[in-house]
């Protein structure tokens, strides 16, 4: 397992999303549990230790996931490390171990983010179609 990391350092965008997949990708090909792989990106709203977020295709800023909502915005591209404040950089986990923030997570399970709820998963699956 190479430690090089080729695309550092990584931009607070879209690009750098894809060039911490892209490293990850040729770094760790056997994920380890422990290892995190995350970029950081501006938060274009508050986000709370463990939200569920996701990139802005105009800006790469990030917020909120929501089920419910546009194609963008139920599309997870992570999970907040931190809890952070509209125009704060937030670190976005993509792999590895989170916080859950307020949420009670349990290994093994399936989840699914929330239509009510901006920002959380949950173990309900959805019943709505979309």
């Amino acid at each position: 397992m190479a430690d090089v990391k080729d695309l550092q350092p990584y931009e607070a965008n879209i690009a750098g999303l894809v060039s911490i997949l892209e490293d990850f990708r040729q770094t760790m090909p056997n994920p380890i549990v422990f290892k995190v792989a995350a970029y950081r990106a501006e938060a274009f709203e508050n986000v709370s230790q463990g939200d569920a977020v996701y990139s802005r295709a105009s800006d790469g800023k990030v917020g909120k996931a929501v089920a419910n909502a546009t194609v963008d915005e139920a599309t997870v591209a992570g999970f907040a490390e931190t809890t952070q404040t509209a125009g704060q950089v937030v670190r976005v986990i993509v792999s590895g171990q989170v916080a859950a923030g307020t949420q009670t997570l349990d290994a093994g399970d399936l989840f699914f983010l929330s239509g009510s709820s901006a920002g959380s998963i949950t173990k309900t699956p959805p019943t709505t179609a979309g």
